[in-house]
């Protein structure tokens, strides 16, 4: 059901409501701030390819992922691209920068078409102001991308195997997505929304490399694969390749 609210802004079933974001950045929060939020958030359908805002540009707000995921990736002045991580369903996009007051320091793109949710910044950081609950998720949430990218930077930097880094990319990938719908580990095949020339630039690896690594995955029977699909047939032989 549509609704207006005092801003002139349409919520078409307000995806910041919806049972995706369960245990992510707004669950959890009381009443008043669940229609706080919706009275300064706006909804959308974003096609496949759809660019939420690129690398550089001026902070405007923070997305409020649906059921899609984003690929947030950096450039060089020379061209070479390189993608910094996939957004899951339910994550809140650009938070970063809309806290900072920086340019996004990425370019988003959706993977596939999704409603999303947009909080324009001024809006967003008076509602922090009013909300300390909220304003404390957003400092955890801050704190664990931190983390991650130290992480991240730490396994590519210090890992020279093609196949440690993509058996490492596939158990974030799938964690990542376990933990965005709450389920366990191989319950469900994992989505590759990324093709080998984008996972290839993920990891630090060559497009031929991806696919000569991935094929040996699977004669080992490490993983098994179908269309866009993946599962983990062996995990604890995955972990063993990630970790050595």
């Amino acid at each position: 059901m549509a609704m207006r609210t005092r801003y002139g802004l349409q919520a078409v079933e307000n995806c910041l409501t919806r049972p995706l974001l369960q245990d992510r950045v707004f669950s959890n929060l009381s009443r008043r701030a669940v229609e706080d939020l919706q009275e300064i958030s706006s909804s959308a359908t974003y096609e496949k390819g759809s660019v939420l805002f690129t690398e550089g540009e001026e902070s405007r707000g923070v997305f409020v992922l649906g059921n899609s995921r984003v690929k947030l990736s950096a450039s060089s002045p020379s061209g070479k691209s390189l993608i910094l991580r996939i957004s899951e369903p339910g994550e809140v996009v650009g938070l970063p920068s809309a806290i900072s007051g920086k340019p996004y320091a990425a370019t988003a793109e959706v993977l596939e078409s999704t409603q999303a949710s947009f909080i324009p910044r001024e809006a967003f950081l008076e509602f922090l102001r009013m909300h300390g609950e909220a304003a404390l998720k957003v400092a955890e949430i801050l704190s664990d991308i931190y983390h991650a990218t130290y992480q991240e930077v730490r396994y590519l930097g210090l890992t020279s195997s093609a196949a440690e880094k993509l058996a490492r990319f596939i158990l974030d990938l799938e964690e990542a997505q376990d933990r965005a719908v709450g389920r366990g580990h191989g319950s469900r095949r994992t989505t590759l929304t990324l093709t080998h020339e984008e996972i290839a630039e993920r990891i630090g690896a060559s497009r031929e490399t991806v696919t000569r690594v991935l094929a040996s995955f699977r004669r080992k029977r490490l993983v098994e694969t179908h269309g866009s699909s993946l599962s983990v047939t062996n995990r604890a032989g995955l972990e063993k390749i990630a970790h050595a």
